[in-house]
């Protein structure tokens, strides 16, 4: 997919209220009505910040408006059919939730996603940076005090085989349109499995792993000779993860929470976090959205890294306020490189 061409299509369609900069579209609104314009399969990420409806805070738009988790789960779902319409078949969706909501999201998402990951974020902050879990008093609770936050990681799922992979269910889709075995094509990529002649394949179809690059090299010539067409890039099939010993690569989080300062949004998340959430899953270049975009941090992080980003948010206050901050982050660095 030319992503380039795909963000300049897609701020063309907010044109007339997109108040974004060259890397960003940032449109005030219902983000749900919002995404109904939002092209099919244009979005590497997905990296989001609901309401939480748990934590009941007046001062988080939405977070009040459920009177139970039926009604919360149910709105949530709106948006679990749009992000797997919007999001490409290789991509990746982080959402913050509250403790106490992770399990009735992941029973609504796998209808739709394959949940990959439940990532704990603790929040090891420096002594006075802890709210209330330094100021309460310890005798009164009746359970264990909420000092970490959940972050549901998952990825688009298509049904057709063992492991719901889209690369596997396209691969047999291929393979069979020209009637070629599992076996044959083992041999003419050189794939063999250890156990028998067709295993790597058969385990890329079934979605149990998938093919590096020069694999996949192979399979996408041996298959276009045999007469299949239209075979995507590597980077348009292969959902990327990238992670190493020296990065965090568990399934627990030590970042620091945004510590508070006049006009902070009150969930605001530490750019550092999102940037490990979007360099682990998108490639240089790639499109990030964030549905309830607050002060607009992901599209900083986005920025940072070499992505574009779309950001919607309800409140006018935000959404200035993240447009604001961007540009100046886009100024100040296209300064910077005339400088050097």
């Amino acid at each position: 997919m030319d992503t380039d061409r795909m963000f300049t299509d897609i701020k063309q369609i907010f044109y007339n209220i997109d108040i974004g900069s060259k890397t960003s579209v940032i449109v005030k609104g219902d983000s749900i009505d919002l995404l109904k314009s939002v092209p099919n399969h244009s979005v590497a990420l997905i990296l989001t910040d609901p309401p939480y409806h748990s934590t009941k805070k007046k001062n988080i738009v939405g977070d009040t408006s459920f009177s139970n988790d039926t009604d919360f789960i149910k709105w949530l779902s709106r948006y679990a059919v749009e992000w797997k319409r919007v999001l490409k078949h290789n991509g990746s969706v982080f959402c913050f939730c509250s403790t106490a909501m992770s399990a009735q999201l992941q029973m609504m998402f796998c209808e739709y996603f394959n949940i990959l990951s439940e990532i704990t974020w603790t929040k090891p902050n420096a002594p006075g940076y802890d709210g209330w879990k330094q100021k309460m008093k310890k005798e009164n609770l009746r359970q264990w005090y909420p000092h970490s936050e959940k972050i549901l990681f998952m990825e688009n799922a298509e049904s057709g085989n063992l492991f719901n992979s889209y690369f596997g269910s396209q691969l047999s889709v291929w393979r069979k349109s020209v009637n070629m075995s599992t076996i044959k094509l083992a041999e003419l990529t050189g794939a063999y499995g250890r156990v028998n002649h067709g295993g790597a394949v058969a385990n890329w179809e079934a979605g149990r792993n998938i093919p590096n690059r020069e694999q996949y090299r192979k399979i996408k010539s041996v298959l276009t000779e045999a007469g299949v067409m239209g075979i995507p890039d590597y980077e348009d099939i292969i959902r990327p993860f990238n992670v190493n010993k020296d990065v965090e690569f568990t399934d627990v989080w030590t970042f620091e929470n945004v510590r508070q300062y006049k006009g902070k949004h009150p969930a605001e998340k530490p750019v550092e976090l999102l940037k490990h959430a979007i360099s682990a899953t998108t490639y240089e270049g790639d499109i990030v959205l964030d549905c309830f975009a607050g002060s607009g941090s992901t599209g900083v992080a986005s920025f940072e890294l070499g992505r574009k980003s779309i950001l919607f948010e309800i409140e006018n206050k935000w959404c200035n306020y993240a447009s604001d901050k961007i540009h100046g982050i886009e100024y100040f660095d296209l300064n910077k490189a005339r400088e050097s």
